[in-house]
């Protein structure tokens, strides 16, 4: 089973029209709530497009150069519930998914993919031949998928690790940082693929979040809910000033030494709204 099967098929069982994700872009003013259901029709529509379209199979390399988004989200989990095998080496990929204003980041794969990182999931414009627009590109596809296949647990799923290498990753990390499956987590972590993909990205399983147009956290208002800040130029905002309103800081993993991701991960106790 694939790792998006493995992460989304409990939490749709469980309640498909709860938010899971939401976005926040403080350099450009936006915030974004994404269902369960709408998170799991882009990663399905992304799934469908690279195998109608790209032929993309288990093992097949996808490139994958892009900040924190639900975008970002939609285009890993659709590439891993057909099986493909994330990299950051477009050389070799079938198709390299680059910010719209970074293009050359991904010139030497067979196909560049321009991804706008629009708030709303609107198109990138003004692209030269040859480069492709995500958003128009899988829009028109399924929002429901289904591999031919399934995805066999050795099969590569992210750099070095296979499908279950990284299904035993993601369980441990999440025991590590003390995330609990009634946390909110707000996350501000970039998201390299050595390493803020797992921990900002694939422990939303286990983990919730809110945060209030301050910077503060606010009152938890859905179960469950996974947020993301861009923040301008790569810097957090301050997080130490929400202590006041509550926030607890994500512990450090069992063995007692220094984990640096604790210093932009937050978490509360989910508590039901009044």
């Amino acid at each position: 089973m694939s790792i998006t099967q493995t992460l989304l098929a409990p939490l749709l069982a469980s309640g498909s029209p709860r938010p899971l994700i939401t976005h926040y872009d403080d350099a450009a003013g936006t915030r974004v709530e994404l269902s369960r259901a709408t998170v799991a029709n882009w990663a399905a529509k992304t799934a469908n497009w690279l195998v109608d379209e790209l032929d993309v199979e288990p093992g097949t390399p996808v490139s994958v150069s892009l900040p924190a988004h639900w975008q970002t989200a939609g285009i890993l989990l659709g590439a891993w519930w057909c099986g493909a095998h994330v990299t950051d080496d477009p050389r070799t990929a079938e198709a390299a998914f680059v910010p719209a204003s970074s293009l050359e980041t991904g010139r030497e794969a067979r196909t560049v993919v321009a991804v706008g990182l629009d708030a709303l999931g609107g198109s990138a414009t003004d692209l030269p031949d040859g480069v492709l627009d995500y958003a128009s590109e899988v829009r028109v596809h399924g929002d429901d998928f289904t591999p031919l296949a399934p995805i066999p647990g050795d099969a590569p799923a992210l750099l070095e690790s296979s499908v279950d290498e990284l299904s035993s990753r993601v369980r441990e990390r999440t025991a590590e940082l003390g995330i609990g499956k009634d946390d909110r987590v707000l996350s501000t972590l970039e998201w390299s693929l050595d390493g803020g993909v797992v921990d900002g990205l694939l422990t939303f399983g286990a983990t919730l979040g809110n945060r209030d147009a301050s910077g503060h956290f606010a009152a938890p208002r859905r179960e469950r809910d996974l947020d993301v800040l861009a923040a301008p130029g790569g810097v957090a905002f301050a997080v130490d000033q929400s202590a006041g309103a509550g926030a607890d800081r994500v512990a450090h993993g069992t063995s007692g030494r220094h984990d640096p991701v604790r210093d932009r991960l937050w978490r509360r106790p989910y508590s039901a709204p009044n």
